[in-house]
């Protein structure tokens, strides 16, 4: 084959085998010749193709034919131009074309027009963009743990992209964090409304898509049948007279307004659990779904039921650990001679605040406030732990800092237990705690705290304070090093415990809120439940983050008419003073009935601490709820019961105490220590 008959064949072949289409234009950009692939690329036809411009064709704009007579002009070739397009040749279908050209020029540089290659792409591109979706819901879908924010990422993420119109739908168990039986569910069924995202193009909205709208879904249309077997569906043309739409006269009504001529259904589900339904929707001027969307909707929507299903379980637990909470901490707090009490607790995120007021040996009462770490099913129940720990060492009768101390270790062994929280808020277990002691006798509170906030003291004077306790290390931190701190307080004083979200400052010499509430009439006398309500209204942040915990005590004391006390010598003969004193005294008190077992009590407390003291003993009786009578020396020695043998000349004291008293014990003080007795009164 001569060099003319070989060119002859390349250029034949040039434009006959290549799979891209090839154009030829003239210096006018008008098309002199194209090959057999672009007919099929751009549906041409040498009849009304030869002659005219891309853009008579319709599949050149002015961005593209700008480039060409860039191209002509500057003669610099452009590769690759990625140009989305309706093409009028092939009836307006959506085409992406990748677009390169260069100028043609003869030997002596005269320009001869451009040569432009033309790949359709579409497919490709629908592709990546299908993937570039699957990527940002991958990213967007799932940010929290709450059903509706999730089901609204869903539409956010679909809308644009997918759709012209999302609705997502749960069911109202999903919501309450419970999950229906496995399997295929029967119809009807109700859906609530979580998520719903249309293209400002549909401007007919159905009131059906309202966030929080309750829509039942009748037998027989898509929605129930991709229900029934956890099947997507694809309703490539939807028609008005489809019969689940003639069925449904009202939705087809909805469907008509919204110009909806293309569904697509996919069930919420995953770990063969039913969550919901999310269904895409196209409108006037996009085409209609196909198998490729119906792929990529299901994917997008595994990937949106595996966030909802995880929210689903933390609605579950959270919706726990409020009712293991409500358990744990009091319903309502007992009344106590030593102090009126009122408390307002809210609950906001399932946290480990918790407070007490505790029963203590001479009349006294103990105030507790406190806050585990965390948020959650674990950190509740160590509230809890915690909680019991606290008042098991308080009946103890310890003092508030060695108290803490020995609470410091319970945390350390819990700590050590669960070494690992359940949730991800809480990776170290610490706790804070305010511990109170009351007495009414001496007007006086002894306070102790490990990292908890200090407490506010309001006078009966109308001034607020803060009470100066030093701060020592959280429960389960550092080392335990803690003190305590003696405050005389007047009758009628209110003391108020808080935890940490309602009061970030208390170190501030002036507290408004407590003063307003406090100087709010009636003043500091009024109801001290009204007083705590109005209180906590003005400390609640906008939007709290934690639990919020208030808790009062207006503080009473006890009179001469409820109290006496002697100082008897260390001898032998003070015994029987005590035996006429404590006789004399209780018929003052019209409490004959109790004398007898009081005499043969104060007799055997006042032996003990002549016996085993150097120094005074001091009886006091205590006329309150119960009769307390107590006896106090300079030994710290414990007492111990013993159960003597039958030739035992001695050791049936105390024996004989505890079996005529309903409660006994010993506390340490700082000059020894005071064993003390309770008696029921007639």
């Amino acid at each position: 084959m001569d060099s003319a008959g070989f060119d002859a064949a390349v250029l034949q072949a040039l434009f006959t085998q290549p799979p891209i289409g090839l154009h030829v234009l003239d210096p006018e950009l008008r098309i002199v010749r194209f090959n057999s692939a672009a007919r099929g690329v751009q549906g041409l036809d040498i009849s009304d193709a030869v002659g005219r411009t891309w853009r008579e064709l319709g599949f050149a704009t002015d961005d593209v034919e700008s480039i060409l007579r860039t191209v002509l002009e500057t003669g610099e070739a452009v590769t690759d131009f990625r140009h989305r397009g309706r093409l009028a040749v092939l009836g307006g279908v959506e085409k992406v074309l990748l677009i390169s050209a260069f100028r043609l020029q003869d030997a002596e540089g005269r320009t001869l027009g451009v040569v432009g290659t033309v790949v359709d792409i579409t497919e490709r591109d629908r592709t990546e963009q299908h993937l570039q979706l699957l990527y940002r819901a991958g990213e967007r879908i799932g940010s929290s743990l709450d059903v509706f924010r999730t089901a609204q990422e869903l539409a956010d993420v679909a809308v644009g992209e997918l759709a012209d119109m999302v609705s997502v739908g749960v069911l109202d168990s999903v919501l309450h964090g419970e999950a229906p039986r496995p399997g295929p569910l029967a119809d009807p069924v109700t859906v609530r409304q979580a998520g719903f995202r249309a293209m400002e193009a549909i401007t007919a909205i159905p009131t059906m898509f309202q966030i929080g709208g309750v829509r039942v879904i009748p037998r027989g249309n898509p929605y129930a049948q991709a229900l029934s077997d956890l099947r997507p569906r694809l309703v490539r043309q939807v028609k008005a007279d489809d019969p689940w739409l003639v069925r449904n006269p009202e939705y087809a009504e909805h469907v008509r307004e919204a110009g909806v001529h293309s569904l697509i259904v996919v069930p919420l589900a995953t770990r063969g659990v039913v969550l919901g339904l999310a269904n895409f929707y196209r409108g006037p001027g996009s085409p209609p779904f196909d198998d490729a969307d119906l792929g990529v909707a299901t994917d997008v929507v595994a990937r949106a039921a595996v966030g909802i299903d995880n929210a689903r379980h933390y609605t579950r637990e959270r919706t726990i650990a409020r009712l293991t909470q409500r358990v744990l901490v009091p319903g309502g707090l007992p009344s106590y001679i030593a102090a009126e009490t009122a408390y307002t607790f809210l609950p906001v995120t399932s946290s480990g605040v918790w407070y007490d007021v505790i029963p203590l040996s001479g009349a006294r009462i103990a105030l507790v406030a406190g806050d585990v770490s965390g948020h959650g099913l674990h950190t509740v129940t160590t509230m809890g732990r915690l909680r019991t720990a606290i008042r098991a060492l308080a009946a103890m009768d310890l003092q508030a800092d060695e108290l803490l101390e020995h609470l410091h270790d319970v945390t350390e062994q819990l700590a050590r237990e669960h070494p690992s929280a359940e949730n991800s808020d809480q990776t170290e277990l610490t706790a804070t705690c305010l511990f109170v002691i009351y007495d009414p006798v001496t007007r006086t509170c002894t306070l102790s705290r490990a990292g908890h906030p200090a407490p506010v003291l309001a006078l009966p004077d109308g001034s607020i304070q803060v009470i100066d306790v030093p701060a020592g290390p959280n429960l389960g931190r550092g080392v335990a090093s803690y003190q305590s701190t003696n405050v005389e307080v007047p009758e009628g004083s209110i003391l108020t415990l808080h935890n940490a979200e309602l009061l970030q400052d208390t170190d501030q010499d002036e507290l408004p809120a407590f003063q307003d509430a406090f100087s709010t009439p009636p003043g500091l006398t009024g109801s001290l439940q009204d007083m705590c309500d109005a209180l906590l209204a003005l400390l609640l942040p906008d939007n709290p983050t934690d639990d919020a915990l208030l808790l009062l005590a207006r503080t009473r004391s006890l009179g001469p008419d409820q109290v006496v006390s002697w100082t008897l010598p260390n001898e032998p003969e003070s015994a029987a003073m005590a035996r006429r004193l404590v006789a004399g005294w209780l018929t003052d008190w019209d409490l004959d009935d109790l004398t007898f077992s009081t005499e043969l009590i104060a007799s055997e407390l006042v032996t003990n601490a002549v016996r085993y003291s150097t120094g005074p003993a001091e009886l006091r009786l205590i006329y309150d709820r119960t009769l307390i009578c107590e006896v106090s020396d300079n030994s710290y020695a414990a007492p111990h019961l013993r159960h003597a043998e039958d030739d035992d000349e001695g050791g049936r004291g105390l024996y004989l105490v505890a079996q005529l008293t309903q409660h006994w014990g010993a506390r340490h003080t700082g000059r020894g220590k005071i064993i003390w007795t309770e008696q029921a009164l007639p």
